[in-house]
């Protein structure tokens, strides 16, 4: 592993044990810091160098490469050229820095959606971490100019929401989210609402298209990294458990039960897990999957959707062959393709250790048959990396690993972070909106208040979002949303420098030979060029000459 708790250079510590992304394997709101996505969201893009200038060298420790991961993969560096200059522009030193480095993106098929970073969100569906700080990811998302994925069983959980004749007419919850996104949105980013199986049997997508229509893209989901089941929530009320029971869920244990509600009226249970459905059961053979697939797809465009994704878990190479070739066939917009070390708001633990391809093998695999479609000509739909991404060194080697196929890279928990810390902030410093705002500190710690004890002194990026969104407006933007803002721009900045370094200026040019591998077991694996064998010809010819 690349990451250990304590990172002296940086000054950052993880308060938990690290994940192949560099976050805590558990991550709390709560959480006091300071691991690097944490304070990233404070500092900016003052955490891409090591701390104490002037008073210190650092020297890296990760030139050492064991197994088959992510971390186990290197970016190129080059001595000379310049790839993809904005028009205009020679590519001289003077214009070959790493601020005019376009981190701009676009997907689709017949309808282009435009990004300002090649990030996106995981879906935020029916956990309530994702509803307690929707407003924070929502406005943090919608400024940077992200795409932000609202997720499964938003409606059914709701309590308010009003299902008549197995069709939602009212659904405040959804309406919620969407609104909160779209009051920021300027023409880049998206809001992407996803379907289970219970949201399609409720009438979801009807819904959205008939209030929302082309502003919202819809998503179908086979799966996620995280598990290979569906969706889970935990309740500890019983009378809401049996309200899921109720609206159509599978809710363990069963709170319908005699013996169950004693066993909870005794202490001895204390709350209920709810489950959805699993998709594709009456599907017998692959040909059967196809068809129902593009009946799917082709009711979703009758009724007026315009833009249309998908997304697969960490399943095994016939799945990911049937999600890139159908979503291709289909003319989809974008395909999201999600590892295993991707997160979760709640799944079972062991199965999250233990099953599904892991997101280096899945994403080299996704990149082998993507190609072998382009090879016959064929349109290959826009690929969207997931799967334990959180800094701006995994961002790049992601969109390498995928190039030329891959648009963005989505990124749950690590766009998460901020939300939850900037909300502790602001209901820190303004104890009435505490509640509201779901914050979890009576004051700020020692971590934040000796940078400031203001907004404007703790965020390094707060005067730069003041500057987009005015001085008057930035009194209803939640802390959080500045927290994600600062975070984005340490990412951006820092991704910005490996492409100046790999002489790359627009995403379009990152290429999968600016990236190598660090052992002879990942470029087996990858198809990624072990590091003293990249451009080794080219430098014999050198030698020769």
């Amino acid at each position: 592993m690349r990451f250990s708790k304590n990172n002296d250079v940086l000054g950052t510590i993880n308060r938990g044990n690290p994940a192949e992304s560099g976050l805590c394997t558990l991550c709390r709101a709560d959480c006091k810091g300071q691991c690097e996505t944490w304070k990233s969201s404070l500092v900016g893009r003052k955490l891409l160098y090591p701390r104490d200038f002037g008073v210190v060298t650092a020297g890296a420790n990760n030139t050492t490469h064991v197994g088959v991961s992510y971390n186990s993969l290197r970016i190129q560096g080059y001595a000379y050229g310049a790839h993809g200059m904005a028009q205009g522009l020679s590519s001289n030193p003077n214009n070959c820095i790493f601020p005019n480095v376009d981190l701009t993106t676009e997907f689709g098929n017949t309808v282009k959606t435009k990004s300002r970073l090649p990030l996106m969100t995981g879906a935020l569906g029916s956990t309530f971490i994702a509803a307690k700080y929707w407003d924070s990811f929502a406005v943090g998302g919608s400024l940077v100019g992200i795409p932000i994925v609202v997720g499964e069983n938003v409606v059914g959980v709701d309590k308010a929401a009003e299902i008549k004749n197995g069709r939602i007419i009212k659904a405040p919850e959804l309406d919620r989210r969407i609104d909160t996104y779209l009051r920021y949105f300027d023409g880049y980013g998206a809001i992407i609402v996803q379907l289970n199986v219970e949201d399609t049997r409720n009438g979801v997508a009807e819904y959205v298209v008939e209030k929302y229509g082309e502003r919202c893209i819809v998503e179908l989901k086979w799966g996620q990294g995280a598990k290979d089941i569906g969706g889970e929530i935990q309740v500890a009320s019983i009378n809401y458990a049996q309200f899921l029971k109720n609206r159509g869920y599978i809710v363990d244990p069963d709170p319908t039960l005699p013996e169950v509600q004693m066993a909870f009226e005794k202490g001895a249970i204390k709350s209920f897990a709810r489950h959805s459905r699993l998709g594709g059961t009456d599907l017998a053979t692959v040909d059967l999957v196809r068809e129902d697939f593009m009946k799917s797809v082709d009711y979703l465009r009758k009724i007026g959707f315009k833009r249309i994704s998908l997304k697969t878990g960490s399943y095994g190479m016939e799945e990911l062959a049937m999600a890139i070739k159908f979503a291709s066939e289909a003319g989809l917009d974008l395909l999201t393709i999600d590892g295993s070390g991707g997160g979760t708001g709640m799944s079972p633990w062991n199965m999250m250790q233990s099953w599904g391809v892991p997101s280096i093998h899945l994403h080299s695999k996704a990149y082998e048959y993507a190609s072998f479609l382009a090879a016959q000509g064929k349109r290959v739909v826009d690929l969207s990396f997931a799967g334990g991404f959180a800094l701006e060194d995994s961002i790049f080697k992601g969109l390498a690993m995928g190039a030329p196929f891959t648009k963005l890279i989505c990124m749950g928990r690590g766009l998460m972070i901020p939300g939850f810390l900037g909300a502790n902030i602001e209901g820190a410093l303004h104890p009435e909106r505490r509640e509201r705002l779901n914050g979890n500190w009576d004051k700020l710690p020692t971590s934040i208040s000796a940078m400031g004890t203001s907004p404007e002194a703790i965020f390094a990026s707060y005067y730069d979002l003041e500057k987009k969104v005015g001085r008057e407006e930035m009194k209803n933007i939640p802390y959080g949303a500045i927290a994600m803002w600062t975070m984005a721009d340490k990412l951006a900045c820092g991704l910005q420098q490996l492409m100046a370094g790999a002489r790359k200026f627009q995403l379009s040019t990152i290429g999968r030979g600016d990236i190598f591998a660090g052992n002879r077991e990942t470029a087996r694996e990858t198809g990624i060029t072990y590091m003293t064998d990249s451009r080794d010809e080219s430098a014999r010819k050198i030698l020769m000459t």
